[in-house]
């Protein structure tokens, strides 16, 4: 991630990851309501989708050596 603050992108992939998630359970519980396994399965793979997401995110803020700074 040349040139990019690394604690920044790892923000940005939390936040994005928490949205995925939260859509997921939207569409898992709206295809509960259905009684739609097929869409109940979508929402919770898009949930651990998300999870990953906000997983990789930690993972580039904890890397970044100066927080806040973009590599030179």
């Amino acid at each position: 991630m040349a040139g990019k603050d690394m604690h920044t992108e790892g923000a940005k992939d939390r936040t994005k990851g928490a949205m995925k998630e939260a859509e997921g359970k939207v569409r898992e519980r709206a295809a509960d309501l259905a009684d739609d396994e097929s869409e109940q399965l979508k929402g919770f793979g898009q949930q651990v989708k998300g999870k990953a997401q906000q997983g990789l995110g930690k993972a580039k803020q904890a890397l970044d050596p100066n927080p806040g700074r973009d590599d030179v």
